[in-house]
């Protein structure tokens, strides 16, 4: 891991993500892209549309003074970091920049659920999620000693899972911890006998050359099978792939990675398939 992209807006959440990168620049020699995205007021505009040169810069000096001071954290010492300042909230912009810097993950934190507030649902890290290339590290709580002993990495073992499950192995192997693959098993239209579950199990990990167990966990839901199951082997990150769409099909069989994202209390990290 070279590259690691920190999107902040200088909030309680952003320095969460700040923590956790931090400690991963550390463990893997890694250079931290630290991203503050300027949200430039109309009222700021001038007649012909356009930002003037010397507003720009006023602006973006803030942006510097705020950084240094967001950045001045003892967790931060001998992090090697990288300021970058957009000056228009485009979130595709977080996949280009990690495009141009070759970068391996991207790490962001967010709010948890409080009644029907869902961290997700129009949110920085929703947006983020759906136009990124490469893994996304969704970070809520504090981790002052980030470490990942176990990693539970859950998906319909359908043939398009064959590269995010790749990645999910090459994260497994980044954190030196121990990969627990599962399918969960519900009742309806997608129920599936145990025979024929790990034929199509069996398909995938010869497709992706894989050698690996998958645990078989029935629930009344993919959700609560996920979150259930996670917290039986006392997991401390969830994996799920996305399909980066928009509407109910952001997330492998609608809504359901989002809403695991929504409600679990352990870290989740989301592959783009």
């Amino acid at each position: 891991m070279k590259n690691i992209i920190v999107p902040v807006d200088f909030s309680e959440q952003s320095e969460k993500a700040l923590k956790v990168a931090a400690n991963l620049s550390k463990d893997n020699n890694a250079e931290l892209l630290i991203l503050h995205m300027l949200e430039l007021s109309p009222a700021i505009m001038s007649e012909s549309g356009y930002v003037s040169q010397e507003q720009i810069v006023h602006l973006i000096r803030i942006g510097e003074k705020r950084f240094t001071e967001f950045l001045d954290k003892p967790y931060m010492k001998d992090v090697k970091v990288t300021p970058v300042i957009k000056h228009y909230k485009v979130f595709s912009e977080v996949n280009e920049l990690a495009q141009k810097h070759n970068a391996d993950l991207i790490v962001m934190g967010s709010h948890g659920t409080d009644g029907l507030q869902e961290i997700f649902i129009g949110s920085n890290t929703e947006r983020v999620v759906r136009t990124s290339d490469i893994p996304v590290l969704v970070i809520k709580d504090d981790n002052d000693n980030f470490k990942i002993d176990r990693f539970v990495f859950a998906c319909d073992f359908k043939e398009e899972n064959v590269a995010v499950l790749k990645k999910a192995v090459e994260i497994a192997k980044l954190f030196k911890s121990q990969l627990h693959l599962v399918y969960i098993n519900t009742p309806g239209d997608e129920f599936l006998s145990n025979e024929d579950a790990y034929s199509r199990i069996s398909k995938l990990l010869n497709m992706a050359t894989l050698g690996l167990e998958v645990d078989i966990y029935n629930d009344y839901s993919v959700e609560k099978g996920v979150l259930n199951y996670s917290e039986s082997v006392a997991a401390n990150l969830i994996g799920i792939p996305t399909h980066g769409r928009r509407g109910l099909s952001h997330f492998f069989m609608g809504s359901i990675g989002e809403d695991i994202a929504n409600h679990s209390k352990t870290p989740v990290i989301t592959f783009k398939i």
